[in-house]
């Protein structure tokens, strides 16, 4: 039986799916069609491709056991057409199944950032964590406690993009060991000079992103998916991506426009409209592409 704990963290998940109609008119939902959401969250865009017809199913993926919950619980009344799978989408295989269509929402969720103890946000104290499957046995702590100094820089520069890494990353090696997310936030703030900690965003902010990918390998898994996800599709099925940072767009990008089985639908990404923009924050850096399998 669910605690109130689990019921809260699963309730968090529920939150607006970014880009909606777009995700809706890029898939172009077939009746009778069989859909992939490989990063179904709380469920919001399985929920939009169940509505658009009553006899659409959806097999919907995450690594998360708390989204699985969350999206289980919220979507019930669909319960006879959905079907679950926990794990990372880059390990997953469909067997015998072709899919009319596949959406993946990439990144961290608000849900995951939002919940202090799953350790991705240094806004609150919490133990180093950031697993967003957490049945892996490596941690955000394993990484900053124990990597060697050269290693953290690299993840810093290539994944946080930070051009202080090595600075940063000295720093760490030296004032190691550190169990939570405030106390490491600090220790990076404290080493960066004066303008910088006073800019724009926390000093911590890169570093946390690459931290955050480099525990979750998200951009190999990321390219294995993309490597592998238009086998999974009929002919004339489409593919949504939904990126938030340039590293992740990147990939989405020359995967697309390289895979000899898919044709580029979007020169350009869909981007939030106004309306959007001003209801849901987490759509300021959306960026959707969609491309569409060819015939074999």
């Amino acid at each position: 039986m669910e605690t109130q704990a689990e019921e809260l963290k699963a309730s968090a998940f529920l939150h607006i799916p970014v880009l909606s109609q777009e995700v809706v008119e890029g898939l172009a939902v077939q009746p009778g069609g069989h859909y992939l959401d490989a990063t179904v969250g709380g469920g919001g865009h399985s929920q939009l491709i169940l509505s658009e017809n009553p006899d659409v199913q959806v097999t919907a993926i995450d690594r998360d056991a708390v989204a699985i919950a969350a999206a289980k619980s919220h979507l019930t009344q669909y319960s006879d057409r959905l079907h679950f799978w926990q794990g990372n989408f880059a390990d997953y295989t469909p067997k015998d199944i072709q899919f009319d269509g596949i959406v993946a929402d990439l990144g961290v969720s608000s849900a995951q950032v939002d919940t202090p103890e799953r350790g991705f946000s240094f806004r609150h104290e919490a133990e180093l964590d950031m697993r967003m499957d957490r049945r892996q046995p490596l941690t955000a702590a394993e990484v900053i406690n124990h990597w060697d100094e050269a290693k953290l820089a690299d993840i810093f520069y290539q994944y946080g993009e930070e051009r202080l890494s090595r600075r940063i990353a000295r720093a760490i090696v030296e004032k190691r060991p550190f169990q939570t997310t405030t106390a490491l936030a600090g220790a990076i703030a404290s080493c960066v000079p004066r303008q910088y900690r006073y800019g724009r965003i926390h000093p911590a902010t890169r570093v946390f992103q690459g931290l955050r990918i480099a525990v979750n390998q998200e951009l190999s898994s990321l390219e294995t998916f993309l490597e592998k996800a238009p086998t999974w599709l009929k002919p004339g099925g489409k593919i949504v991506i939904i990126s938030f940072h340039s590293l992740e767009d990147r990939i989405v990008k020359h995967s697309l426009r390289n895979s000899p089985l898919l044709k580029v639908l979007t020169k350009k990404p869909i981007m939030a409209q106004a309306e959007e923009l001003d209801e849901n924050r987490r759509s300021r850096s959306a960026k959707l592409r969609v491309a569409e399998r060819t015939s074999p």
